[in-house]
């Protein structure tokens, strides 16, 4: 049957073959604890800076989860901090009694256990860029699932950042297709409008849904996993692998 080729071709092989070229490659037998976490020097320097900044950034995950799918995270900066604050979500927090989110400083670029972050997208500015950092830092704390962390389907790290993003839709977030958890719509939605904050989106628990979005173009979610394609800038999603077209990386400034 016909749709039984296309699940194959756009879900089941591109996460066969990133398994397997994890599983071949000899840098997976590294100690994550000793893998690199230093900046990957793309962020503005905090400190010669007078900039309010937003920044959100992918990598791949950590050993094997890194086969299929990204952490994310936003970086935060005020105009009047000489210093960025990382939201993000991490699962191994709950095992010491602390809640998954975390807001912390740091540097906002550094890699992730050896793998380098890409920036997806970038607010400078003034006053309106505070704005919307302030609206990030309050929906961080009103995440719903702070005390909830599950790779897959969700919530999870991708699941947190998609739900800031919809808070702070100045950005015009597109996740990637292998944040995987980013379709877990918070407080058992089912329609919501996507990451990017213009278009819509359907979702029954993260395993199974749909995107129509100007940014995100047209994603279908299969158990989790992402395929589409994207019009502006024009590429193909798959899950595990990625985009296969033009990069999606959108800096803008404002007042």
């Amino acid at each position: 049957m016909r749709w039984v080729l296309v699940v194959f071709v756009l879900f089941l092989l591109p996460v066969g073959f990133q398994v397997g070229a994890y599983y071949v490659d000899p840098s997976r037998d590294e100690s994550w604890w000793t893998a690199r976490r230093d900046s990957s020097a793309q962020a503005p320097d905090p400190a010669a800076t007078n900039d309010a900044i937003v920044q959100v950034y992918a990598a791949r995950a950590v050993r094997w989860r890194g086969a299929i799918g990204v952490h994310t995270w936003i970086a935060t900066k005020r105009a009047d901090e000489d210093y960025y604050e990382r939201l993000e979500v991490m699962g191994f927090a709950l095992r010491w009694g602390n809640q998954s989110v975390q807001v912390n400083r740091g540097d906002p670029d550094r890699y992730w256990y050896g793998s380098r972050p890409q920036l997806l997208r970038e607010l400078r500015g003034g006053a309106e860029v505070e704005r919307v950092i302030d609206r990030i830092h309050r929906a961080a704390k009103e995440y719903p699932y702070s005390d909830r962390y599950t790779v897959w389907p969700g919530p999870n790290s991708n699941t947190f950042i998609a739900y800031l993003a919809r808070h702070a839709p100045e950005l015009g977030l597109e996740l990637p297709p292998t944040a995987v958890g980013k379709d877990y719509l918070a407080d058992g939605a089912f329609v919501q409008v996507p990451p990017s904050g213009r278009g819509l989106q359907v979702s029954l628990g993260g395993l199974l849904g749909v995107v129509l979005a100007p940014e995100e173009g047209v994603e279908l979610n299969l158990l989790g996993l992402t395929a589409g394609v994207d019009f502006s800038p024009l590429a193909l999603k798959l899950p595990a692998v990625g985009r296969i077209g033009f990069e999606d990386v959108k800096r803008r400034r404002i007042p």
